[in-house]
C-alpha cells in the first residue's frame, strides 16, 4: 500500500537519494549547496511544496510542487519533480503522487495542475496520458 505524506527531517537521506536518481534520469548532478536549499524550502513548505510517498514504510518516491499566479486564471500549481525509486515502479507510486498533488492543489483553489517531461519519456509518459491531458506546447527555455 502507498501512503504519501510531508518529508519529515528523518526523510532526508531518502530524499537526496531519490532527489538525486531523478537528476541523474535528465543528466544534472546538483552541487550539495542547491540540494540543501531544496530541502530547507520543504521544510518550511512555504515556497517550495513536496510530497513522499512511502511503500511499507520506505521513502519511494518524491514530488516536488509550487504555486504561480496566471494572467488566465486563479492560481496555478506546477508540479516541477516526480521520481519514482527504480525497484519500485508499477506499484501506482507516480499515480499517487500526482494525485496527492491535485489534491493539495485543489484545497488551495488553484485552476489546474501541470508538469513538463520530455518527450522521449515513454515510461513516464504513459502514465501523463492517463492521468492529465496533453495541451501539445513545447517548451523554450532560455538559460541564464
Amino acid at each position: 500500500m502507498i501512503t504519501l505524506g510531508p518529508l519529515l527531517p528523518a526523510d532526508r537521506a531518502a530524499w537526496e537519494e531519490l532527489f538525486v536518481g531523478y537528476n541523474a534520469f535528465y543528466g544534472r548532478e546538483l552541487p550539495p549547496l542547491l540540494l540543501d536549499r531544496a530541502w530547507r524550502e520543504f521544510q518550511r513548505d512555504v515556497r517550495m511544496h513536496a510530497l513522499g510517498a512511502r511503500h511499507d514504510g520506505r521513502l519511494v518516491g518524491i514530488a516536488h510542487f509550487l504555486v504561480h499566479a496566471s494572467t488566465t486564471a486563479p492560481d496555478v500549481c506546477y508540479l516541477q519533480d516526480l521520481f519514482t525509486a527504480p525497484d519500485a515502479r508499477g506499484l501506482g507510486v507516480g499515480r499517487a503522487l500526482i494525485g496527492g498533488v491535485v489534491e493539495w492543489a485543489r484545497e488551495r483553489e488553484c485552476s489546474r495542475v501541470y508538469w513538463h517531461t520530455q518527450e522521449s519519456n515513454d515510461t513516464a509518459r504513459r502514465l501523463y496520458d492517463q492521468v492529465a491531458e496533453n495541451r501539445g506546447f513545447i517548451s523554450y527555455v532560455v538559460p541564464l
